[in-house]
């Protein structure tokens, strides 16, 4: 099994601008917790021993977010704030957080290639940290990449998940070979193609599974017009060696939520907040309130 995961999130948020400028994107709440908390939870509920948080300039929020806090934890203890105590358990999380920063904005491929020397020879998880899978980040979808990876020998397994035609613009898709029911071996990646031209609707979802040879692909890889190294162009190269690159299906109960730009954060944040065991039913009656006085229903 993987017990390794990279964890990128150096990008600078610019389509999440004014909320980003000097906060991380993955920093930002969902309901009650930042979106890369709801990641490592993920990973950590997925066996995952060792996690490397590729960062960037302005995000040591990251870092002091996950380090614990002896000042807040003697207020909470001397306050006997057993509940608020609670909340803060994730600094418990058994794994081990280690961190680098990627200095120049070369893209996700240069971004994992800044964890090659954090991997080793050894396979390893990369889970985006602007997107959670499952309510609540309650997925076993890097589990199951892991089995994958080990029993079918493969090179790279990828998490994809069918969107509809029309956006296929915005997402690498993968044109499918032969597989089973919950996943195909790959035959070429196309980065955002045109809906005409797509060659189906299954997505990369923002986890992926690799071996070590991902980082001499990385280094094979030119820079696109912006500059920056496209890892769907190191997967391609291993398409085209004839390596196993694999697509594990993500079941609908492993739904993703990319946190990518406002309408997709705004959605999101509703979706966890009512979901809340605690506030969610009385916000869902305050938001059917604010819905029946909204001039759009008069």
């Amino acid at each position: 099994m993987i017990r390794s995961a990279i964890i990128p999130v150096a990008g600078h948020g610019t389509r999440l601008l004014p909320a980003t400028k000097s906060q991380p994107k993955e920093m930002l709440p969902v309901a009650r917790k930042p979106i890369v908390q709801y990641v490592a939870e993920e990973l950590v509920q997925n066996q995952i021993e060792n996690m490397l948080f590729v960062t960037g300039r302005s995000k040591t929020s990251i870092e002091n977010h996950f380090d614990s806090d002896p000042e807040l934890l003697r207020l909470l203890t001397e306050g006997k704030k057993d509940d608020l105590l609670g909340e803060l358990k994730f600094e418990e999380m058994a794994a081990k957080i280690f961190y680098t920063r990627q200095r120049v904005q070369r893209g996700l491929g240069d971004a994992i290639l800044c964890g090659e020397s954090f991997a080793g020879e050894n396979p390893f998880i990369v889970a985006l940290g602007d997107s959670i899978l499952g309510m609540h980040g309650n997925s076993r979808c890097v589990t199951r990449m892991s089995e994958l990876f080990t029993v079918l020998r493969a090179s790279c397994v990828i998490a994809v998940e069918e969107v509809p035609a029309e956006e296929t613009r915005h997402y690498g898709i993968v044109d499918p070979g032969e597989g089973e029911s919950d996943w195909v071996r790959i035959k070429n990646l196309v980065e955002k193609p045109d809906p005409s031209k797509a060659p189906s609707r299954w997505a990369v979802a923002g986890r992926y599974a690799f071996s070590p040879i991902i980082f001499d692909m990385i280094r094979r890889v030119q820079p696109d017009k912006r500059g920056e190294i496209q890892i769907t162009d190191a997967i391609q190269l291993l398409c085209e060696e004839g390596k196993r690159v694999l697509a594990l299906k993500l079941p609908k109960q492993d739904k993703r939520y990319d946190i990518g730009n406002f309408p997709s954060y705004f959605e999101t944040f509703v979706e966890f907040a009512l979901a809340d065991p605690l506030y969610g039913p009385d916000l869902k009656k305050r938001l059917r309130e604010l819905l029946a006085d909204s001039p759009d229903n008069s």
